[in-house]
């Protein structure tokens, strides 16, 4: 069972929802203010993992076809049959039972709109096959993230939650960009659609600054509308210093560096994030 829980955890790249529950724990207390109750805490956190959960099982099940040319993906577990089509499959449809659950538990409006979260989980590897804007449907899931938040602790959006959500899309749609950096012959020879087969590297490279320049606008005008001080501000300074940084690391002639970047610095930056809004918050200087 072990052996199989730590297949399953390789298989959705669990580490990896250092990502976005950061940002789930900033947008409950932009929303809230203050802390809400543990047991709308709880399952907002149980929707937020199983909704990951079920991206990324989605993602390698749509994706086996490819996965298996490729010569980076040939170790993944979903390739190596160590975790087979099937259970893939019935792990993505479980977490989606789970979101589905947890919103539930959180109030009508939430369960009522889960189901668009299950769609943009499941639009994303197929878009692949379609447009090469795909990174910004997989922004458009980051994008819901504190809308969400807001749904399941007011029953209404906030305007704040709205910007917050502009940010968090264009930081990951940035940084999927780096991310297919690394196949971008590959995808063009198999047919995969992204920014970087279709524009090249240097112009990819280009989008991604654009997209994190955006990143940084939603962020000042999420700290606006949230009525944030100058404990965010600050902390925004440093957190455009980490993704100023990640941009250095990438060069049109040396990708070595993309997994620092991708994985390392980003993490860094989810969580400082989180970290300047509750020092906002609760800590007045």
């Amino acid at each position: 069972m072990i052996s199989k829980l730590k297949l399953y955890a390789q298989l959705v790249k669990f580490e990896h929802t250092i990502f976005a529950i950061p940002f789930v724990f900033a947008s409950i207390f932009i929303v809230q203010k203050g802390v809400p109750p543990l047991e709308k805490i709880f399952w907002i956190l149980v929707a937020a993992v199983a909704g990951r959960t079920a991206g990324m099982a989605f993602n390698r099940f749509f994706d086996l076809p490819f996965d298996r040319l490729n010569p980076r993906t040939k170790n993944w577990v979903s390739v190596t049959g160590a975790v087979k089509a099937g259970e893939i499959l019935v792990l993505a449809v479980i977490s989606s039972a789970v979101l589905v659950f947890a919103a539930y538990k959180l109030n009508k409006l939430a369960f009522y709109l889960s189901p668009v979260a299950i769609f943009l989980l499941v639009v994303y590897p197929l878009g692949k096959r379609f447009t090469n804007f795909v990174h910004l449907i997989l922004g458009a899931v980051y994008f819901i993230i504190p809308i969400a938040v807001s749904v399941a602790l007011k029953g209404t959006v906030e305007i704040s939650t709205v910007f917050l959500g502009l940010g968090m899309a264009f930081w990951v749609a940035g940084f999927d960009i780096f991310y297919a950096l690394q196949d971008v012959e590959f995808d063009r020879k198999v047919g995969v659609h992204s920014i970087p087969a279709r524009f090249g590297i240097k112009k990819a490279i280009l989008f991604a600054r654009i997209f994190h320049l955006l990143t940084f606008v939603f962020l000042v005008l999420t700290g606006y509308f949230a009525q944030l001080g100058t404990v965010y501000y600050a902390g925004l300074v440093l957190l455009t210093a980490f993704l100023i940084y990640e941009h250095m690391l990438i060069k049109e002639n040396d990708l070595s560096k993309i997994n620092v970047a991708f994985f390392t610095i980003n993490g860094y930056i989810s969580i400082l994030y989180m970290v300047v809004v509750l020092l906002d918050i609760f800590v007045k200087f």
